[in-house]
């Protein structure tokens, strides 16, 4: 199990590592649906500023004591949302696709911040404890931000590598 100075670690290595790599595209490069499944690089933000909504309200909601406030989507795809996470994905993407760039950009990194910041006001113990909240369903707290870390990180590699092998990426210097 990592603690909790790892798991902020790793978060906000790949937070950094996404705004660098956001900062070497252009507006062109940024909603162009050049990507597999005619997706731009703007609706993979938004995908992942879609689910990190889910783990937002998960760590407020332990932060509070309480019941996590999931976002309106969750509750279409319920009781599990990640059965049929192609249907959810579609959903999401068709919820999303018509927003600019400037509004994507901007939600998923005042969350993705705010993420971090309730991240570090969970006390450790609760970060790390199996079962302390029951909506977690046994798991720790932990294994909701240690996906966010690794959703985030799997598309980060996916999209840097295909960007770069398709020519989209200047050398970086």
């Amino acid at each position: 199990m990592e603690g909790k100075g790892q798991i902020l670690a790793g978060l906000t290595a790949i937070y950094t590592s996404w705004q660098t790599l956001l900062a070497r595209l252009n507006q062109e490069q940024l909603v162009a649906p050049v990507l597999p499944g005619s997706w731009s690089v703007k609706d993979k933000l938004a995908h992942l500023w879609s689910w990190q909504q889910v783990s937002v309200a998960r760590m407020q909601a332990a932060l509070e004591d309480g019941e996590p406030d999931y976002p309106e989507w969750w509750h279409i795809f319920a009781p599990d949302p990640e059965a049929d996470v192609d249907r959810t994905n579609s959903w999401l993407f068709a919820a999303s696709h018509a927003k600019p760039w400037s509004q994507v950009h901007r939600d998923w990194a005042t969350q993705f911040e705010r993420y971090l910041e309730l991240t570090r006001a969970v006390p450790e113990e609760d970060l790390l404890t199996l079962g302390r909240f029951s909506w977690m369903g046994g798991y720790a707290l932990s294994a909701s931000a240690l996906g966010s870390l690794e959703h985030h990180v799997e598309h980060y590699e996916d999209l840097s590598t295909w960007l770069a092998s398709h020519g989209y990426l200047a050398p970086a210097g």
